[in-house]
């Protein structure tokens, strides 16, 4: 029988590209078959139920989610029988994350999977990739849902920005008693409201695709603001390793600021980062790997890398809705930041675009807002957008995931004053304090300074689920239809816009239902 078209798998070069030449067929790589649930319709209504916010839908451990809703052993026998014919090496097989690793060189893959790797140069840095589909053989055809890792084009962007150089970048007590509009992580934590707690027994997970963090610098800094250092724990995937490049502007500001958010917050709680490439396979297996980690045991996961959906295949964005849906089955929160470049989301072709991951209808999507305080209080809140630096609070809606029952009868208010019914997916969320202007003071490769973006959002979101789920003694889980069901858990932000969004009264495309108030969600929950 002949072999069939991936759906979802169509790849086209990164605009701007230029083609090189043919990959060299002697490369190794290793590429992520994603296999399907067993018991797909069993999975697809427990997951429906806890969507709906039936507090009856049992949680399953993650020892049991393999046998109730992983891949089928006749899955995984036909990938080993599919790999052996074409040469290539299973390095990896875990049947609850429904991924099976393969390793062989390029010339091999291409006959594998019916296709040519080229090699091209782009401004962004030179990749690996290729066009049109993936071709599967019959014996995988209906088993696997998606392979990733054959193109390694850099999958994300991480969300945070730096205050800009005309500010104070450098943060100290001296700088925030002569009035600088700088917080640190539990300073806003108390400015939200956030129950007394410190997340213990719990775990956060951090997904990072780059950089890293030096111990001396954590320790540092949580002696700063009076807080012991929580015990963090580096994961590796993919190979991926916790590698600090000494440039803050770089992904070391990223896995910074999330660690020293988090950790702020939730002091008590385990933090395991988990490092990967950052490729579609990279990204993916971070994120199942921290679902399913039966070590770490995470009960909320961090996540402030995403990209545009329009560059995203749709077999990875139905790969990371599933991980997410496993997420939720296993009473596991996933905090998503939702972008820095506002309504167009950084996309070039001059329309509207949302952030993935953060779409997932499975996310708990976090915006921006610019946050002043006074005398211990908020005095206000608007949405961040910074004109002049270019960064917005990404949002708007989503133009592949259907609109959740948890958000019908919503409306969008456009900057024109115009308002509509929500058709799709509207991002984000919730949201929290990401202008660099009311940024969070933060230690980067030895330098204090003042960091803000989307990314921070996450993190903070991150910590206060940790302190609810110590408090409860149970995790809290998928907990959008609950904030839905009870908007006035949230500060409302009803000024500002993030391009072509304006804030306005109830959830809206800027700040969705709006900023924590912390006392309010612990009672919901």
């Amino acid at each position: 029988m002949a072999h069939k078209s991936l759906v979802g798998s169509e790849r086209q070069a990164l605009a701007g590209a230029r083609l090189i030449g043919k990959a060299d067929p002697a490369e190794r790589l290793e590429v992520s078959l994603i296999l399907n649930h067993r018991s797909a319709d069993a999975f697809k209504q427990h997951v429906a139920k806890i969507r709906a916010g039936d507090r009856s839908a049992p949680r399953i451990k993650r020892e049991e989610f393999a046998e109730k809703y992983g891949a089928e052993n006749t899955a995984l026998e036909a990938v080993r029988k599919f790999a052996a014919a074409h040469g290539l090496a299973v390095v990896q097989e875990a049947a609850a994350r429904r991924t099976v690793v393969l390793s062989g060189t390029v010339a091999q893959f291409n006959k594998a999977f019916g296709v040519d790797l080229q090699q091209f140069e782009h401004p962004s840095g030179s990749y690996r990739g290729r066009t049109g589909a993936i071709q599967l053989p019959p014996e995988l055809s209906g088993v696997v849902q998606a392979v990733l890792g054959l193109d390694n084009r850099p999958a994300a962007s991480p969300h945070f920005r730096t205050r800009p150089p005309h500010g104070n970048v450098r943060w100290s007590r001296a700088a925030a008693a002569a009035g600088d509009t700088t917080f640190s992580p539990t300073q806003l934590a108390s400015l939200y409201g956030f129950p007394d707690g410190a997340g213990a027994g719990e775990c956060i997970a951090i997904i990072e695709l780059g950089g890293g963090y030096r111990t001396a610098d954590l320790t540092a800094y949580f002696n700063e603001i009076g807080i012991a250092p929580p015990q963090v724990t580096a994961v590796s995937v993919d190979h991926g390793k916790n590698h600090p490049t000494g440039d803050g502007n770089g992904p070391d500001g990223e896995v910074m600021l999330d660690i020293e958010v988090a950790g702020a917050v939730a002091p008590q709680a385990k933090i395991a980062v988990y490092f990967a490439p950052n490729t579609d396979a990279g990204f993916l297996d971070a994120v199942t790997t921290a679902i399913h980690d039966t070590t770490n045991k995470p009960s909320v996961i961090s996540i402030s890398w995403g990209g545009p959906e329009s560059s995203w295949t749709q077999q990875s964005l139905n790969s990371f809705d599933q991980a997410f849906q496993d997420a939720a089955t296993l009473g596991i929160t996933v905090c998503v930041a939702s972008g820095d470049n506002g309504s167009g989301d950084g996309a070039t072709d001059g329309g509207d675009h949302v952030d993935f991951p953060a779409s997932s209808p499975h996310a708990l999507a976090c915006g921006g807002t610019n946050l002043q305080a006074a005398n211990g209080s908020i005095s206000s809140e608007s949405v961040w957008n910074d004109g002049a630096n270019g960064g917005a609070g990404g949002g708007g809606v989503s133009a592949v995931f259907a609109l959740p029952d948890w958000q019908k009868g919503l409306k969008v208010t456009t900057t024109k004053g115009e308002s509509q019914a929500l058709a799709m997916r509207g991002v984000p969320d919730v949201c929290g304090d990401a202008d660099p202007q009311t940024g969070y003071n933060v230690r980067v490769d030895g330098t204090d300074t003042v960091v803000g973006g989307t990314s921070a959002v996450a993190p903070l979101w991150a910590g206060l689920i940790a302190r609810l789920n110590a408090i409860k003694g149970s995790p809290v889980g998928f907990i959008n239809t609950a904030l839905y069901q009870n908007p006035a858990s949230c500060n409302d932000i009803t000024q500002g816009n993030n391009g072509d969004f304006a804030a306005s009264a109830g959830w809206d495309a800027c700040t969705g239902l709006g900023s924590p108030n912390g006392q309010q969600i612990a009672k919901i929950l």
